[in-house]
């Protein structure tokens, strides 16, 4: 693992392309179904080099085929190599609609990317497809955080863990800064296009929409407040029943001491110490991680929100000035 810490993702042309046609396909309509690819490239310094990718087959519950997407895989990188291309994976991509790509399967693929290849090279980039064909090219780059690192090492997502490790959901991920890099023939294909008339303006951007895309975002965001309250809730029947606990432990140890005392005045040998263990079982505290992830896709959809309303805002100031 190099001792450079990446600080910026440099994503070639070539590669956004292949991801945009694995997403939607050669038509313009928006994809159903979410599309997964590896990440190849290099390291140049603190800049992290997508090259190359290539899309691997959709997923299914079936262990059959998780084992074939693998074989896949390994045989796509055996394949590159040959060719003497760049085989190193740095990461992988995920196209997402309308939900928040931020869920245990992502966080799971990630963290193992992570642990397998190199905490600071393996990256995840996020596409959304339907921001794109509103004229709104969205692609982020995200890893996971140290701390995030940490814990998942451990395994152990308590709360005790995650203030040894000061954890939240605003430090689980780390977004990096993504640029987009074009060859010298791209960009001279590019000049000779804009000096003449035959690409038209795409004045379907221009048009002012997006309100069932608002309305799905609330939606969704609906639903996850209602997880984080059923979540807030489960925390806190817990932590009435550990108080409920803690209480009878200490009307259990006063009753010890009282007997003791009387078997003393008594003249009598006081009671043999028990395991508190064994009778009243400590109770096991909830795992944080849902808490964590559902804060996150929150967070991920009020950016949405704010995302659509000031694209649509900045349509009709266009449009009026036009009128």
């Amino acid at each position: 693992m190099a001792s450079a810490n990446i600080t910026s993702c440099r994503v070639d042309g070539l590669v956004l392309l292949r991801i945009l046609r694995h997403c939607h396909g050669y038509s313009n309509e928006a994809p159903m179904d979410l599309c997964n690819g590896v990440l190849q490239g290099m390291i140049n310094g603190s800049v992290l080099e997508v090259t190359d990718c290539f899309a691997t087959p959709a997923e299914t519950s079936e262990e059959e085929d998780s084992d074939e997407i693998t074989e896949y895989s390994e045989q796509m990188l055996r394949l590159v190599r040959e060719v003497n291309s760049d085989h190193v994976q740095v990461g992988w991509y995920t196209s997402t609609l309308e939900r928040s790509p931020f869920n245990r399967v992502v966080l799971e693929t990630q963290y193992q990317f992570q642990k397998t290849f190199s905490h600071e090279h393996s990256i995840l980039l996020v596409y959304n497809p339907l921001e794109t064909m509103q004229g709104r090219l969205s692609i982020e780059a995200y890893r996971l955080s140290s701390k995030a690192m940490e814990v998942m090492n451990e395994g152990s997502f308590t709360e005790k863990s995650l203030h040894e490790h000061k954890l939240s959901w605003s430090s689980m991920f780390e977004q990096v800064p993504v640029e987009l890099h074009r060859s010298t023939l791209a960009n001279a294909l590019l000049l000779e296009l804009s000096s003449t008339d035959s690409v038209d303006p795409p004045f379907e951007f221009l048009t002012v929409g997006g309100s069932t895309q608002l309305e799905n975002c609330m939606r969704l965001m609906m639903d996850t407040v209602d997880d984080a309250s059923q979540d807030m809730n489960r925390y806190t029947q817990f932590l009435k029943q550990q108080q409920r606990q803690q209480q009878q432990i200490s009307a259990y140890k006063m009753r010890r001491q009282q007997d003791n005392a009387a078997r003393q005045q008594r003249g009598e040998a006081a009671l043999p110490d028990e395991d508190i263990d064994k009778i009243f079982k400590p109770m096991q505290a909830p795992a944080r991680l849902d808490s964590l992830l559902i804060s996150q896709q929150l967070s991920s959809y009020g950016k949405q929100l704010r995302d659509v309303a000031g694209s649509n805002l900045s349509k009709l100031v266009v449009l009026k000035s036009m009128q």
